[in-house]
This record gives structure tokens, sequence and C-alpha cells, in this order.
């Protein structure tokens, strides 16, 4: 199969920003090596049938499981021994099982050492809010996609699975961390620092309003670059030398790189999808796009 020849490369010394659009299988193994990646955040194919313009995402359940073992088994190979692995998945209220599923086959070559739950629209009524300073009324914040029927109620989070070698891998917990509401913790726990503390595993974080979704977000699936941002941070930006995104989709996690100083490589099977990509690198990152070459048929 002939794949677009295209990569796309930041002119710096000190920063190297590629994608490569071919099958990320392919890409991995021609163009990585050995535990040469530190980071990977990327959100796959859920098998839900959302409609993209070149993958088919209706595939039997067993094919599209043994699929995920052939990716997940080589990026296993790329990934640094104390690397971390940030799998973004959700499923659907009539097929809730795909994120576990999914997160069984990326356990036959990693080990679970964290479950973060990214919330995209929360609701919190004052009374449950106490005494929280501030506030008068309800809170009702974000984004979701509303549910018709009397079954099922609306979908607002995903899982974010960080998957590691040997569970082993110290965290910047408070890289991504947050104010304490009680300033009088700050001087009751030595672990408070400097008035931070360990957000948690519960991230809120909102898509940005569009007005229209074909010219603003023309990929049916993505996260916020907001998410691969934290999810770097929270492994640690000085131990970061590579990070992949194996389904990169409109860029977000090369995005958060670029706005981070960091390298990245990644893999996008469309090449609409990866036009799009270099146009937002170009334009918020001043990416350059390189014609050459990516992976061989």
């Amino acid at each position: 199969m002939l794949f677009d020849k295209r990569e796309l490369k930041r002119t710096s010394e000190s920063l190297d920003i590629k994608l490569h659009v071919c099958d990320c299988v392919e890409g991995m193994k021609q163009h990585l090596d050995a535990e040469s990646v530190d980071v990977v955040v990327t959100s796959p194919p859920y098998n839900i049938g959302t409609k993209y313009k070149r993958y088919d995402d209706t595939s039997a359940r067993a094919d599209y499981l043994a699929w995920c073992d052939v990716w997940i088994r080589e990026l296993a190979r790329v990934l640094s021994p104390k690397g971390s692995f940030f799998l973004n998945v959700g499923g659907t209220p009539k097929d809730p099982h795909v994120p576990f599923q999914l997160l069984d086959v990326a356990c036959r070559h990693f080990r679970l050492q964290n479950v973060i739950h990214w919330i995209k629209s929360i609701a919190i009524d004052r009374e449950s809010m106490g005494n929280y300073p501030g506030r008068v009324g309800d809170l009702s914040v974000g984004h979701y996609k509303p549910i018709r029927g009397k079954r099922f109620v609306n979908d607002c989070h995903e899982y974010i699975f960080h998957l590691t070698q040997d569970c082993d891998v110290e965290l910047e917990r408070t890289a991504i961390g947050v104010p304490y509401q009680d300033k009088s913790n700050v001087k009751r726990w030595k672990s408070a620092g400097k008035d931070k503390r360990c957000r948690g595993n519960v991230w809120f974080i909102p898509y940005k309003t569009i007005q229209s979704r074909k010219l603003e977000r023309p990929h049916p699936a993505t996260f916020p670059p907001k998410l691969p941002e934290m999810c770097i941070r929270l492994h640690g930006l000085k131990k970061t030398r590579l990070v992949l995104d194996p389904f990169t989709g409109l860029g977000n996690t090369a995005l958060a790189c670029a706005r981070l100083g960091i390298a990245f490589v990644g893999f996008e099977i469309d090449s609409e999808y990866a036009a799009v990509a270099s146009e937002r690198l170009a334009e918020e990152a001043g990416v350059d796009v390189l014609e050459k070459p990516s992976c061989e048929p």
C-alpha cells in the first residue's frame, strides 16, 4: 500500500517536530529505535463507528483488539524503561466496554500505574459546594454530546490510562498541581510546599467552543491540546526527550510539544488530517513543512 510522503519538521537546533503520513506500526518500525521515546500520549480509534475519512471504525471487535495488540506491542518496543504511556479512550452508553477491553490488551505489554478521568463537562449544585466562597448559584461548565432517550445519562467523561513498564515511574505531581483551598494546610502539612497540591486523578479539560466543526475541528474525535500538555508535565519536562503520538489526527499532541519546547514524532494515516495538522503547527507554533519521503510502502 502506498502512503502520502510528507514530513513536518520545526526548523530549530533544539527542537525537532515530525509528522509522518503513514501507518503507525510501519512508521514506528522504520523511524524509531528501541527505547527512544519517553512519553506517549494518544487516542486511537475506539471501534464505536466513528466516521473517519479513511479509517473504518466498524471492525469486528476481535479484529480490532488484535490490531491494538500489534500497535501496542510495537509501542512497548520504542518506549523507554521509565517512560509513560497515556492512553485516552472512551466508549458509548450502548458500548461501554471498549475502554476496559483495550486496557486489557494494553496490560499484556504494560502495567497500569494510574487511572485518570478526563471530565469534559460538570454540573455542581450550590448546596453541594457548602461554604465555597464566591458562588451564589449552581455551576455548569464544559461541553458534551446530549443523549436522547430515557435509558442513558449524558456521557461527560473519558479515561486516560497511565501505563508504564513496571509501575514504578516517579511523576512530577505538582507540575500540574493546584493551590490549597484551605490555606491553613500550607502550614499544617510539610508536603504542602509552596501552596500547591497534587491535582489528583480527575481532570476537568473542556473543549474550546467552536462555531463550525467542519472548519474548526474537521476530525470527528480529538482531545484538546491541554490534555497532552498535562500528561507531559505530569511525567516531567526535564526527563522528556521525545514524545510520540501514533494517531496524530489534527496534531494536538504535536502542538502541545511545540508549546513546551519538546521534540515530537507522530504518525497519521490520513493525509487530509495531516494537512490540517501541518497548517495548525505552522500558524500556531512556527513549524515549517518539508516535503520528503516519510514511510516506504
